[in-house]
């Protein structure tokens, strides 16, 4: 059965939450805080979170950072606030996806359920379940330890940079990564011209990789960085 952690400290809401997702048929854990959630995070096997930003103890972000340290669970970030600058930073800390309270109970459901679909579809190709120096997303295959990539068994070619960016973002499929930070984890420099740089890297990487799916898979979300869809 999936296991879906919702962690919310207003208890009406969590209930709520909980409620329209075992009547989907989920097993629900609930939490009223971060630091509750991270504890029975290495307790239990969870398949998806529902994370409220604003808590006491350990906010939202604070746990969505911890958790992509070690987990590519998808998660679901709640917040009672609309500014964009608050849907970037959910998304930046490695949030799936993000709603405002108050929301639309069978439109959660929905976003659930395409998460869960996403994920499933990632592990059962992917490296979570199969080979774990393999990526695999569609027709394109990354092989990490042969430092390769090929589109339906044609070999890409690519430079070492333009390699390692791409393994980074399909090992992350959906977080969007800011231009400095790919630039530390990939030149593993100080960023005072990571803008410039990545940018032409990413713009070459991205004409071969179109040249040979056909369609665009690493998207710009402008103003905040660059991430890769499924």
């Amino acid at each position: 059965m999936i296991t879906i952690l919702v962690v919310d400290d207003d208890k009406e809401i969590a209930n709520l939450i909980s409620l329209y997702l075992e009547n989907d048929g989920y097993r629900v854990l609930r939490c009223g805080n971060g630091r509750e959630a991270l504890k029975l995070m290495e307790e239990q096997e969870v398949n998806l979170m529902v994370l409220d930003i604003m808590m006491p103890e350990v906010d939202g972000l604070e746990v969505c950072r911890r958790v992509r340290e070690h987990s590519t669970l998808p998660i679901l970030m709640l917040s009672a606030k609309a500014e964009d600058m608050d849907k970037v930073l959910g998304l930046m800390t490695g949030a799936d996806d993000y709603m405002i309270k108050p929301f639309n109970p069978m439109e959660m459901s929905a976003r659930i359920k395409s998460l869960l679909r996403r994920s499933f579809r990632y592990n059962t190709e992917g490296k979570a379940t199969t080979r774990p120096d393999i990526l695999q997303i569609h027709s394109l295959e990354i092989n990490k330890i042969t430092h390769t990539v090929t589109v339906n068994d044609s070999p890409l070619s690519l430079t070492s940079r333009e390699f390692d960016i791409l393994h980074l973002l399909a090992n992350h499929p959906g977080r969007v990564f800011r231009a400095d930070e790919i630039f530390q984890r990939v030149w593993k420099e100080d960023c005072y011209v990571a803008n410039n740089t990545v940018m032409v890297h990413i713009c070459n990487l991205r004409e071969k990789l179109e040249k040979k799916l056909g369609y665009k898979l690493i998207q710009t979300v402008w103003g905040v960085g660059y991430r890769v869809e499924e």
